[in-house]
This record gives C-alpha cells, sequence and structure tokens, in this order.
C-alpha cells in the first residue's frame, strides 16, 4: 500500500495552479526571472519521515526564510540577554522593510523585519566575530537546519547587494542608535549573502522540522539549538512572521510561519511538524500568493491551526484497580497517553479521591507517551506523598519516561521494567529485586 499523503499534496497544489495572481519580486533583478509557474509543497515529521510533491527539489534562495533561524543561532551563541537588549518581539504591524525602530532605543520592534533581522546577523557567533567568519557561522547553522550542505548563490548576492540602498540606510539608522557596533555595510553584506544561500522546498521543510523537533534535526539527530531558542523562535514566528499580515495568518491559518519574496514558505507545529511551499508569485505583502492558500488548506483540511487542540483528556488514568488483597495488597494505577499539566493534576485527583489503603502502590507508565517536567514533577511528589504515608511506591517505566527519579525529602521509589517483577514480590522487599537480576532504581 502507499501513502495517502502525497497524492493529497498532488491535488491541493493542482487546486491551487489556477490561482495566477500576484507578481516575481522584480525589485531584485535575479529574481525577476524566476519561473512563474513553479510550485511544490512538503510534509516533514519530526521522526525524519518526508512527503512532498511538485518541484520540491527545485533551487532557489532562502531570503527571509532565514530570519528566524539567525535569530535561533544569535539566541543560542549570544544569550537571551544580550538579544532581547537589541531586538524587540512585538508584532510591528507594518511591512518587512519598513524602519520599524522603539522611539528613544532605536531597537527594532521584532527580528523578522529587516532592521531586526540586520541586527539579529550581527549577534550571531560568541562575541564580536569578523564578518566572513560570521557569514560562516550562519551558513553553517542554516545548513544544519536543514541536514545537508548549503552554498549561497553569487548571483543573487550581487544582485541584492547593488540594490540594497534601504538596507544600507536601516542599517546606518541602527549604528546612530548604537544598535549596530561595527560597520554598516559589512554587516549588510553579510545579511545579504544569509538570505542568498540557496535551498529547496525539501530543506526548508526538514528545517521547519527541527524547530518542531524541538531544536533536534530529524534526520541527523544532531541538536541544532536549545529547546528554550526554540520556543522563544515559534512564538516570534507566531506574531510577528507574516508581516502586516500576522493577525490574518494568525487567525486564519494558526500555524507558526515565516515567507521569503523568492517565494518560499515555511510553517512548524510543535511536536507535529514542518511544512514548506514554494512558489514564486507574491501578494501586497511579500508572501507567496500560491504558498498562504496551500498553507490555509493544509490547516482547514487537517485541523493543523495551533489553537485547535484536541479535547483534554480524561482517560489518562486507563485503571485504578486492587491487584491482590491482604497483607501484600498492590493498588495499581495504569496511565497512558501524553502527560502534561493537565493530564497530571487528574492523576493528582484520582489519589486524593481515592485514596490507596494498599501497603504497595505502582504507578505503572507503559502506556504513556510522553511526559514533560511539570507532569514528571508531579508525578514524583505523588510518589513521595505515597511514601510518607506509609505505602511501597513502584514505578513501572520500562522507556525510562522519568528519567533519574528523585521524589525529594522522606520519598522513596523503585523503579521496575514491568508489572511482573512487582506481583512478584513480597511486601517489604522493596529494592531488593531489579530485572534480569539487576537491582532496580531507587531514590
Amino acid at each position: 500500500m502507499q501513502s495517502m499523503i502525497p497524492d493529497y499534496l498532488d491535488q491541493v497544489l493542482h487546486d491551487v495552479a489556477s490561482n495566477t495572481s500576484g507578481e516575481l519580486a522584480d525589485y531584485i533583478p535575479e529574481l525577476a526571472v524566476a519561473e512563474p509557474e513553479r510550485s511544490g509543497a512538503v510534509f516533514a515529521t519530526v521522526d525524519g519521515r518526508v512527503y512532498g510533491a511538485g518541484d520540491i527539489d527545485t533551487e532557489f534562495t532562502i531570503q527571509s526564510i532565514s530570519k528566524p533561524f539567525a535569530y535561533a543561532l544569535a539566541l543560542d551563541d549570544s544569550g537571551f540577554d544580550t538579544v532581547l537588549a537589541k531586538v524587540g518581539v512585538e508584532p510591528s504591524g507594518e511591512a518587512f522593510n519598513e524602519i520599524s525602530l522603539e522611539r528613544g532605543t532605536g531597537r527594532p520592534r521584532n527580528p523578522m523585519i529587516n532592521a531586526g533581522a540586520i541586527t539579529t546577523h550581527a549577534l550571531v557567533g560568541a562575541g564580536l566575530l569578523p564578518p566572513d567568519e560570521r557569514v560562516d557561522r550562519v551558513v553553517r547553522g542554516l545548513s544544519a537546519f536543514a541536514g545537508r550542505p548549503l552554498t549561497v548563490d553569487a548571483a543573487v548576492c550581487a544582485s541584492e547587494m547593488d540594490n540594497a540602498h534601504r538596507n544600507l540606510a536601516i542599517a546606518h539608522m541602527l549604528r546612530s542608535y548604537g544598535i549596530l557596533d561595527e560597520d554598516p555595510r559589512a554587516v549588510v553584506d553579510g545579511y545579504v549573502k544569509q538570505c542568498s544561500v540557496l535551498v529547496t522546498a525539501r530543506d526548508l521543510a526538514m528545517m521547519a522540522a527541527t524547530l518542531a523537533n524541538r531544536g533536534i534535526n530529524p534526520l541527523t539527530g544532531d541538536r541544532v539549538v536549545a529547546d528554550s531558542v526554540v520556543r522563544q523562535v515559534l512564538s516570534v514566528m507566531a506574531t510577528c512572521g507574516m508581516y502586516d499580515a500576522a493577525g490574518d495568518w494568525a487567525t486564519q491559518v494558526g500555524i507558526p510561519a515565516k515567507s521569503g519574496v523568492a517565494g518560499g514558505l515555511i510553517g512548524a507545529l510543535p511536536g507535529q511538524i514542518g511544512i514548506a511551499t514554494f512558489s514564486p508569485r507574491l501578494d501586497s505583502h511579500g508572501n507567496s500568493v500560491r504558498g498562504v492558500a496551500l498553507f490555509e488548506r493544509f490547516s482547514s483540511d487537517m485541523g493543523l491551526h495551533v489553537m485547535e487542540v484536541p479535547a483534554a483528556a480524561r482517560a489518562v488514568v486507563s485503571s485504578n484497580h486492587v491487584r491482590e488483597a491482604g497483607t501484600g495488597a498492590l493498588r495499581v494505577i495504569q496511565l497512558q497517553g501524553g502527560i502534561r499539566f493537565a493530564g497530571a493534576e487528574r492523576i493528582v485527583r484520582e489519589v486524593v479521591d481515592d485514596t490507596p489503603v494498599e501497603s504497595r502502590v505502582v504507578l505503572d507508565l507503559t502506556r504513556v507517551s510522553s511526559i514533560d517536567d511539570v507532569a514528571r514533577r508531579m508525578l514524583l511528589e505523588i510518589a513521595r506523598r505515597l511514601t510518607l504515608d506509609g505505602s511501597e511506591v513502584y514505578l513501572v517505566d520500562p522507556e525510562a519516561m522519568v528519567p533519574d527519579p528523585d521524589p525529594g525529602d522522606g520519598g522513596r521509589i523503585t523503579v521496575v521494567d514491568d508489572l511482573e517483577q512487582v506481583a512478584s514480590r513480597p511486601h517489604g522487599t522493596l529494592g531488593t529485586l531489579g530485572s534480569d537480576g539487576r537491582p532496580p532504581t531507587e531514590t
């Protein structure tokens, strides 16, 4: 059997093909000669599977889609305090090339407009790098997101630099406010090289999937940036990524996104998927006309709007039963699914409302697919309080969903691989038997 996903992508590409509105980015001569009918769409999952249709391996320049990734590199290299002191995070409500600076400070409003992106470029690298080394760091960083070596298109770079008057004016203004600490022309030259990196829709989907996968490239397995950086980048993409169309995008599509004037468009849904489209004709906001239409379809057809979340799981506790009777009674609380705060609160409620009176209590994570940090801490606090109430507490955790469990002061927990290891041991032998003869983890 073949996957239906490429068939779906073929169909939606066919459906938007009749839309020939929009114009090429003719203010950059090299982009003005693009083939306007090119189009492609790619889905990349967080475990590395790629589905595509259309012109997914056609190379074009990344342009402004580089902005969130350069922002991520700057945050990772220079730290949040340094970057936020120079670049804000507020939507500007203006076009990408407006001189949108805060009154008094001269700080660009966000890293997705050109003023912020030029500043962000200057912050990539640990310390003040020479311009050539900084460009090399940016290209290597973008390559790490894509999972393959990327290069700069020299012809597009030269064409853009010959017409970079507005960006040079922005950079000189930033220098006058002390936002830039070096030669404005050198920074703009590096920024233009950043925008001139060649990519394909396949590359962009994998770059977006790396963001969706908490900064880990799904193909290479390499961590590109930290979790905290990804959260910051996706938040800014959601509010500022589509410039003065950001509000419409947030309500109609609801996928953190970024566009580029060469016709690329990316979206990243945390924990789910990276999406990329390519079609060169642009609307009045500088966004790909067909790309926007494709994303609207994806969001509508597949419920991908970030605010369209499933109903809260009421079955986090799949069962709560007594396995044995008498002095060795065993209370088994079996959990399932992905557990975050709301799910953990239901587990707490389950234990509070039906406080175990049995001598042994098992929290079985065999069917749990994920557990975040707050849920992990709440689960360990349950174990600690049960211990203080006199229960022996076991954690069935074959996949190490709770690594290095420490229930804290007065708590004690034994980790085993399966329920039978607990059932087969007498009451009062806590910690004396592990799987395959190995001692279980105790804390």
